[in-house]
């Protein structure tokens, strides 16, 4: 489930803890969370093994050869893993998760899409999109924005 490999991300974005995924129509001030979604809740790993895991992310995007490439925004470190998910009845499956920045993280996120084959290949340039337009507010990458906007898949 998307929303439980997003939590899985935010875990070890926060090295170590994570709150209780939840869907919301609307926040009008902390005070409207209800609680039990504002607890944080810490694991029982030790904070330094996850960062094995945020440099293996980093590197997944950034390192020359990393399969997630086209998840790279400009001026933020993005952290990820592709993933293709196989798929009986058609093509894979294509999936990313990814968070930024890399140390102080504010948005982490899993982006699926259906028979798009692997996860680098659309899935990480959506989830760059969404996280460029989450912390600077729009979006810069005009040509990748619209090379995934006019994409016609059959």
């Amino acid at each position: 489930v998307p929303i439980q490999i997003a939590n899985l991300d935010a875990l070890i974005a926060n090295r170590g803890y994570y709150y209780i995924p939840h869907f919301i129509k609307s926040i009008e001030g902390a005070d409207s969370i209800p609680p039990v979604f504002r607890e944080k809740h810490i694991t029982k790993v030790n904070r330094e093994y996850f960062e094995l895991a945020v440099q293996a992310m980093y590197d997944v995007v950034w390192e020359p050869g990393g399969t997630g490439w086209r998840a790279r925004v400009p001026g933020i470190e993005v952290c990820g893993k592709t993933g293709t998910v196989e798929n009986s009845a058609g093509e894979d499956h294509a999936g990313f998760f990814a968070f930024a920045p890399r140390d102080n993280p504010q948005i982490a996120l899993a982006v699926y899409v259906e028979n798009a084959g692997g996860g680098g290949t659309w899935a990480a340039p959506i989830a760059s999109l969404l996280i460029e337009k989450y912390l600077k507010g729009a979006v810069t990458q005009t040509e990748k924005e619209e090379t995934i906007l006019n994409l016609q898949m059959y």
